[in-house]
């Protein structure tokens, strides 16, 4: 996923999960986002905060963030990093005793949102694999409500907060973390209504466009989706990375496991099939449909090359709109390192 990492992490309390710039890099050409530094302020940063233990660290292993710096530190300009911030996640651990992370929750937004009223406040539940399913449930009213109880308190009912329940142990916090990046990428509504152009056309159930690496889907057709087919979209996905690995590459080991050759099909007992195509170096188009709807598959990829060539061009005009007027600008450094594979380089 070509993403610009600004990335940081808050030690004891805090923690800075990870940077996603607003035009998100997705277009074709690596240089076209080398050679368009954007001031910092044009790359919302995600921060990820919560209290000791509450699961943090576990949650960011799933992107391996880098990186380390005090929030209590004198010198360490709190109202900077939420000035630049798209979303706020705190994570509450839902097995443990509660009543402190909510006070350094309230503490923490409260304090955010004076600074930047325009961050996306998300709440993770986190470790819920270990409740029963009406635990979770109680758990999250409970949560839900002293949580906005505290704002109306402190006469801060404008401050929206999203609560989501995640586990590492499933697909919930890929869940969870697609739909706090959708919040911040402002081609979303272009995207969704391409993807329903798309499936309506097509003969097709639910279609999700997924970035490759992180297995975050960046947007998805108007229909509910369905936690099953999400997680069938993201192991179907882990399948043919690896096995692109094993018979995709030369001889010598060079090569790409994910080109824009990349193409699956599979077809399960059920009747349902599960179709991926590339769509650009870094994101993937998976669908759902049923195996009579299947048999137009020349339509279905002629409507395919008619998407692909739309997405290009949605992602393209985002690029273009970043780069700079001045001359000057081209080329001068950038502070913002540059994953184009999805592994995040070091801050230069």
């Amino acid at each position: 996923m070509s993403i610009q990492y600004d990335v940081e992490q808050l030690s004891d309390s805090y923690g800075v999960a990870d940077s996603f710039p607003k035009d998100f890099g997705y277009g074709e050409e690596e240089a076209d986002i080398e050679d368009s530094p954007a001031p910092s302020d044009s790359k919302p940063r995600i921060l990820l905060m919560g209290l000791r233990r509450s699961g943090k660290s576990s949650i960011q292993k799933i992107w391996d963030f880098p990186g380390q710096v005090d929030f209590f530190d004198p010198t360490f300009d709190y109202e900077m990093i939420f000035r630049g911030t798209g979303a706020l996640i705190f994570v509450i651990d839902a097995q443990d005793d509660y009543v402190e992370a909510l006070g350094r929750l309230h503490l923490t937004v409260s304090r955010a949102y004076r600074v930047n009223p325009d961050i996306n406040f998300e709440v993770f539940i986190h470790k819920v694999d270990g409740l029963s399913d009406d635990h979770k449930i109680e758990t999250q009213r409970d949560i839900h409500q002293r949580a906005n109880d505290d704002l109306a308190d402190a006469s801060l009912e404008k401050l929206h907060l999203s609560f989501y329940l995640t586990s590492i142990y499933d697909h919930s916090i890929f869940e969870a973390f697609s739909k706090v990046v959708q919040k911040l990428i402002p081609q979303l509504p272009t995207l969704e209504n391409l993807l329903n152009i798309f499936i309506s056309n097509s003969g097709i159930e639910k279609a999700f466009l997924f970035d490759v690496v992180s297995k975050i889907y960046i947007a998805t057709d108007s229909s509910p989706v369905d936690m099953q087919s999400y997680e069938l979209c993201c192991d179907m996905i882990d399948v043919v990375i690896d096995v692109s690995c094993i018979y995709g590459l030369r001889e010598d080991g060079s090569g790409s496991a994910y080109d824009k050759e990349s193409m699956a099909i599979i077809k399960l007992n059920n009747t349902t099939v599960l179709y991926l195509k590339e769509v650009t170096k870094f994101l993937a188009l998976v669908c759902i449909l049923r195996e009579e709807s299947f048999e137009r598959k020349g339509l279905i990829d002629y409507n395919f090359h008619c998407f692909r060539k739309a997405i290009h061009e949605v992602f393209e005009v985002g690029v273009s709109s970043q780069r700079p007027v001045s001359s000057q600008a081209v080329g001068s450094p950038c502070n913002k390192a540059v994953a184009m594979n999805g592994t995040p380089r070091n801050t230069v």
